[in-house]
């Protein structure tokens, strides 16, 4: 039988074993998820990428006067 692979919890830094005995893994526990799924509700992590395009933005023009 072997242990399975051993991570670190991403809140907390507690050794994990991946595998069904942590049912809350890559967490070591129900709080450290819970505390990690409110700082993604509270855009306290931010995946990077290209801002989406502003779909109410008015294009630029240039007026000429007219004659």
């Amino acid at each position: 039988m072997t242990a399975g692979r051993i991570v670190n919890c991403p809140q907390c830094g507690a050794t994990v074993v991946w595998g069904p005995q942590s049912p809350f893994r890559p967490f070591c526990s129900e709080r450290c998820r819970k505390i990690d799924l409110g700082a993604w509700a509270n855009d306290e992590y931010r995946v990077p990428g290209a801002a989406p395009p502003d779909d109410f933005a008015t294009p630029e023009t240039t007026t000429t006067p007219r004659e």
